[in-house]
């Protein structure tokens, strides 16, 4: 495969992992930290950091902006749940595991 082939699927596969994200904001990001080891805002993060390292600078509420589709605190005070003690202490386990 060529490496624009290779490039242009892997934007399209991200932009389809962030739309999904979009649309599942029942999803909440700690369900996705221990889970996954990831969330949206690592997400944001990785986009940032990538941006960077082509000389683009971007803020991280801007990087966090771009994966969310809005600031991300107007996403959290819509979307984001209060997490129960039960699952901080899922998180904190999941973190161990992860290193």
């Amino acid at each position: 495969m060529e490496d624009q082939t290779k490039t242009e699927l892997e934007a399209a596969a991200f932009r389809r992992l962030v739309s999904h994200l979009r649309n599942r904001t029942d999803v909440q990001n700690i369900d996705l930290m221990i889970l996954a080891g990831f969330c949206r805002n690592c997400l944001g993060d990785w986009y940032r950091e990538a941006a960077a390292d082509k000389g683009i600078e971007l803020s991280k509420d801007e990087a966090r902006e771009l994966v969310y589709g809005m600031p991300p605190g107007e996403w959290k005070d819509r979307f984001q749940k209060e997490v129960p003690p039960e699952k901080m202490e899922q998180f904190k386990q999941a973190q161990k595991s992860h290193g």
